[in-house]
This record gives structure tokens, C-alpha cells and sequence, in this order.
């Protein structure tokens, strides 16, 4: 069945996501430079993240999605277990948002140019000026009820349990009090964990926890740090807690 399932990853899987990502960064860049980048930023990469679910066999199931508004703007911090859990948030959260991820991103060939296109921010914490930028961008992002997420342990987990949490994600929440709302990926890591290429058939599970209110200071910023780690940290098997 190995052998098969090889087979089939290299004959039909992967080149229909290449050719599937290209395609749908093509759309992205064009739609958000005619001037609909809430719409062609969101959904065409929503779409995308789904089929590459259901071509890699990976079943993702989603609970705790009455916990959030539609209509209200979030912070959105998860755990980051791998490559998938871009296809896990993307394709099933349900909720327009954009990503707040590293500046180094912008390099990637397609992907880079899509997310730039469609008003994603990178963050450049190289200077005080360039910090400065960043904000400013994420403020002009958020405006109009739009959504951020943000994987505030930095980088993928190599073992599969949680590292601490950066404060970036919360320094957003103060400074445009956007309540805070944690999410439980499981599952992500087996299917595909750091390291490897190629992934394997699997089930993610998505929780979505109810909003936590933002901090009124940075003295309070702890307090949201620590109950956003915990239910993070609630909804994952003890091995990779």
C-alpha cells in the first residue's frame, strides 16, 4: 500500500498542488490588484487549502466555531505544529482574516508575491523604524472588521509539544483592542512534521476557544499570554502537551 500511495503522490498529488497553487496565486495577484484584495486575498486561497486537504487524504474537522462572530475582528493565535496547519486555518477556520508572518516569506517564489498582493503583513523586526512599519500596516489590515493570525511560538514545533508564546500577537490585541482567540491544532504534526517532504494520510483537529478579552496594559499582557497558552495547551493529547 506504501508503494501505491508513493505512486500516487508523485504521479497525480503533487503536481496538482503545484499546479493548484500557482493557479491560485495567479488569481490572488490579479483580483487584489484590481482592487478586491478582502475578497481575492481570502477566498481563492481558501478554496485551495481544501482541495489540497482532500488530495493529500487528510480529514480535518473543525468544533468550537459558535465561539467566534463572523462579522467581529479577532486575533487568532495557534500552535504550530507543521506545515499543514496553513491548509488547516486557511481551509477551515471559516473566517476572513490575514496572516501576520515572517518578512523572509516575501521570498517565496509565487507564494511570496501572492501574500504581498493580497495584503498579508510581514513582520520586519530588524530596527525600531522597521517595527514601526509593521504596525502601521497591520493597523491599516485590521481596519473594516478584518482578522489576523498569528502563530506566536515563531516557527514549527520540532517535537510536537508547545514552546512559549512571543508577545507580538498581544502587543496587536492592546494596541487595537481586538480580543484575543486561541486555536488548538492536533494533528498537524503527524501528518507532517518539520523535517520532512512528503506528508502523510491523517486527521487534523481544529479547536476554536472562546475569546479572550485584551490586555488594558502590558502589565495585564500576561494575564492574556498565559489564558490563551492554557486553552491552547487544554484541547492537545498529553504527549504533545
Amino acid at each position: 500500500m506504501l508503494i501505491l500511495y508513493r505512486i500516487y503522490q508523485f504521479v497525480i498529488m503533487i503536481p496538482m498542488i503545484v499546479a493548484l497553487t500557482i493557479v491560485t496565486g495567479l488569481i490572488t495577484v490579479v483580483g487584489s490588484l484590481l482592487g478586491g484584495g478582502r475578497f481575492w486575498g481570502y477566498w481563492p486561497a481558501h478554496v485551495w487549502a481544501k482541495l489540497c486537504t482532500w488530495l493529500t487524504l487528510v480529514r480535518v474537522t473543525v468544533s468550537g466555531r459558535g465561539n467566534i462572530d463572523p462579522h467581529t475582528s479577532y486575533v487568532f493565535v495557534a500552535n504550530h505544529q507543521g506545515a499543514y496547519d496553513i491548509f488547516a486555518v486557511y481551509g477551515f477556520l471559516n473566517h476572513n482574516f490575514k496572516w501576520l508572518m515572517k518578512a523572509g516569506l516575501r521570498k517565496f517564489p509565487v507564494i511570496g508575491v501572492a501574500c504581498a498582493a493580497a495584503g498579508h503583513v510581514f513582520v520586519d523586526n530588524s530596527s525600531p523604524s522597521a517595527i514601526r512599519r509593521t504596525m502601521a500596516k497591520a493597523e491599516r489590515t485590521l481596519q473594516g472588521g478584518m482578522s489576523v493570525v498569528v502563530f506566536p511560538e515563531g516557527s514549527r514545533t520540532r517535537t510536537g509539544r508547545m514552546r512559549p508564546f512571543h508577545k507580538g500577537a498581544y502587543q496587536l490585541s492592546m494596541e487595537f483592542g481586538l480580543p484575543v482567540v486561541p486555536v488548538t491544532i492536533d494533528g498537524a504534526f503527524d501528518v507532517l512534521p518539520r523535517g520532512s517532504w512528503l506528508p502523510r494520510p491523517g486527521r487534523i483537529k481544529l479547536t476554536i476557544h472562546p475569546p479572550v478579552d485584551p490586555p488594558v496594559d502590558e502589565a495585564d499582557r500576561r494575564r492574556v499570554i498565559d489564558a490563551s497558552y492554557e486553552a491552547v495547551h487544554s484541547a492537545l493529547p498529553p504527549r504533545h502537551q
